[in-house]
C-alpha cells in the first residue's frame, strides 16, 4: 500500500464539497482498496503512544462553534484489535498503550468522509506522543513501513503549515503569506530531492518556520509518512493549494 499525508483543514471541509475535498475524493479513486487504515492524525496529541483497540470505535467531534449538522455526522467504520496488538509489537523497541476510550477524531474521519465515503474499512488510530522528539516520530514510521506490506494504508493527517491565527476566515483564496510559501517550497524540495531526514530540524529553519508551525502537532504527522518510505519510491503531491493564506493543504503520496 502507498503512504500518505493528507493537509485536512477546517472541519467545514466535513460538509462542504470544494477543491480540497474534491481532491480527497479523487485520491480515494487512486489508491489500491486498504486491508486496514493506520491513521497518525493531529489531534491525538497526547504525552504516550498509545493505538485504538476497540471493535467499533466511537466518531469524535473535536471542535467547537461549528454549524450543528457537523456534529450528528458520523463515521461508523469497524476497528481492528487484533491490527492493534501487532502495531504494539512491531514498535516493541517502545511502551505502546492498548487504548479503549478514544476513537476517530476529526482529523482523521473528516478525510476518510471523502476517501472512503463507505466508511467499510477497519480504522486505527495511533497517538502522537508529545514528550518524543521528531526523529522518534520518523522512526516511528520506519518501523511502521512492513505493515503497507500486509494491505496496511499509513495516513497522515495534519497541516504543512497551520497558523490559525494568521488565517483568513472570510476569504479561502486569500493571498498566502510569504513565510507560509516560502516554508512549503523548502519542504517541498527537500522531499523531491531525497532528503526528508533534513525535515526533522524544521526547528532551527528560523521565522519562516517558527510561523509556519507555531505547535507541532499539525507538522508530526508528516513524518510518520515519510519514514515508511522505501529508498528509491516515488512521492507525489497529488493535493496542493493553501486555504485562507495561512493554511498548507498539501497532500504527499509515497508508492
Amino acid at each position: 500500500m502507498p503512504a500518505v499525508f493528507v493537509g485536512h483543514g477546517s472541519p467545514m471541509n466535513i460538509a462542504r464539497y470544494n477543491r480540497w475535498t474534491d481532491g480527497w475524493t479523487a485520491l480515494g479513486a487512486s489508491l489500491p482498496r486498504p486491508r486496514a487504515i493506520l491513521a497518525i492524525s493531529a489531534h491525538w496529541y497526547i504525552p504516550a503512544t498509545m493505538v485504538t483497540a476497540m471493535p467499533r470505535p466511537r466518531t469524535i467531534h473535536d471542535f467547537g462553534g461549528f454549524p450543528r449538522e457537523l456534529y450528528e455526522i458520523r463515521y461508523p467504520a469497524p476497528g481492528d484489535p487484533g491490527l492493534a496488538k501487532k502495531v504494539r509489537d512491531v514498535l516493541d523497541s517502545m511502551t505502546v498503550g492498548l487504548d479503549i476510550g478514544w476513537g476517530l477524531d476529526h482529523g482523521t474521519w473528516s478525510v476518510l468522509s471523502h476517501i472512503y465515503p463507505a466508511a467499510d474499512v477497519p480504522v486505527l488510530q495511533l497517538s502522537i506522543n508529545r514528550t518524543e522528539s521528531p526523529s522518534l516520530h520518523y522512526e516511528i514510521g520506519r518501523l511502521l513501513a512492513p505493515l503497507r506490506n500486509e494491505g496496511v494504508l499509513l495516513l497522515g493527517s495534519g497541516n504543512l503549515v497551520h497558523n490559525i491565527g494568521a488565517y483568513d476566515w472570510d476569504n479561502p483564496d486569500a493571498k498566502v503569506h510569504g513565510w507560509a510559501s516560502r516554508f512549503e517550497a523548502k519542504v517541498r524540495d527537500l522531499l523531491q530531492t531525497g532528503k526528508e531526514r533534513h525535515l526533522l530540524d524544521y526547528g532551527r529553519w528560523g521565522s519562516d518556520a517558527e510561523l509556519s508551525v507555531p505547535t507541532p502537532d499539525r507538522y508530526l504527522p508528516l513524518l510518520y509518512v515519510l519514514g515508511s518510505r522505501k529508498e528509491g519510491e516515488g512521492l507525489s503531491f497529488p493535493i496542493e493549494g493553501f486555504d485562507g493564506g495561512s493554511m498548507s493543504m498539501l497532500a504527499v503520496r509515497i508508492g
